[in-house]
């Protein structure tokens, strides 16, 4: 009798155990079939970009020079090869080793970028949505001019400005990662102010001011991670718009300069019409690249607000 009540209290915890919000966040994104092919096509991505050149090297044989700068003066601009599984470039460059390392810029241009807009949006949003007032004034009103101007005509000019002060190329990338991040943290400040002005007037944050907290506890402990959600979401679909805020750049010829690889400066490379209809190895899989990238984001995006905020579910 003992061990069959035993057994019986068992199973009643087991049914009466309470999972954590992150578990039951995982579990409704497992549901979303859209958003599960969308997280493997970016996984997917990500070991082609950062795992890819290595194996490549080890395969194919690298030595001093890396193979996505490496030159072969005999094969330039050569049709898809065993040694060249997507021809080469103008060059005499591998494609395929180009669009490998190219990845690695273009998806750390997205992720730095998008970190640098939740640091200063999350932070001014939830100063403003806290204190309110003077404060709240004027963090706001700079985020209403900042918004006022149009994002990719004014990083055309700002990289028409670093190509005339002469930045050197190997740092020209950091640059761009600043710029994209520092231009794009208005609209997550304003959301996130938003939510803090509801979320102050909650019981619990009554319950903090009734203990004596101070209001960089309340701020970042208490009310911070109730934002979580939202601003997981922008993140995630942030990091598809500083990529092809990035190609876009780069196909004019004012972000990430050559040599260094990116998505949109091999696109760039192949303007001609002789390159678009006889070569379309040289712009169709960094095309096809950015493609998959931004729509995997796009797909695991809508996934995590339907799974982090189920009421925002449509």
């Amino acid at each position: 009798m003992l061990k069959k009540e035993a057994k019986v209290n068992d199973t009643v915890n087991k049914k009466e155990k309470i999972e954590s919000p992150w578990s039951l966040a995982w579990k409704n994104l497992r549901k979303n079939k859209l958003a599960m092919v969308g997280l493997y096509i970016l996984i997917a991505l990500i070991i082609f970009s950062v795992i890819g050149p290595w194996i490549d090297e080890l395969i194919r044989g690298g030595d001093k020079v890396a193979l996505w700068e490496k030159s072969d003066l005999l094969n330039v601009q050569a049709d898809p090869s065993m040694q060249h599984p997507l021809g080469t470039d103008t060059l005499g460059r591998d494609v395929l080793a180009r669009l490998m390392y190219g990845g690695r810029i273009s998806l750390a241009v997205g992720i730095v970028a998008v970190t640098i807009e939740v640091i200063i949006g999350a932070s001014l949003g939830i100063i403003a949505g806290y204190y309110g007032g003077i404060i709240d004034t004027i963090i706001m009103r700079i985020v209403d001019i900042l918004m006022c101007f149009p994002f990719l005509p004014l990083l055309i000019l700002l990289g028409a400005v670093m190509m005339d002060m002469g930045i050197d190329p190997k740092y020209k990338i950091y640059v761009v990662m600043l710029v994209i991040g520092v231009l794009s943290w208005p609209s997550l400040a304003r959301l996130v102010r938003g939510q803090i002005l509801s979320l102050r007037e909650q019981e619990f944050m009554q319950a903090a001011e009734a203990l004596g907290l101070r209001d960089r506890r309340k701020m970042f402990v208490h009310l911070l991670p109730n934002t979580l959600a939202s601003i997981i979401v922008t993140a995630t679909l942030g990091i598809g718009s500083a990529i092809l805020t990035e190609s876009a750049l780069s196909f004019l010829g004012l972000g990430v300069t050559p040599p260094t690889p990116t998505w949109g400066n091999m696109i760039q490379a192949a303007q001609d019409s002789y390159a678009l209809q006889f070569q379309p190895w040289l712009w169709m899989p960094p095309g096809i690249a950015i493609f998959l990238t931004v729509m995997a984001i796009n797909l695991l995006g809508d996934g995590l607000r339907d799974a982090l905020d189920p009421k925002l579910k449509v």
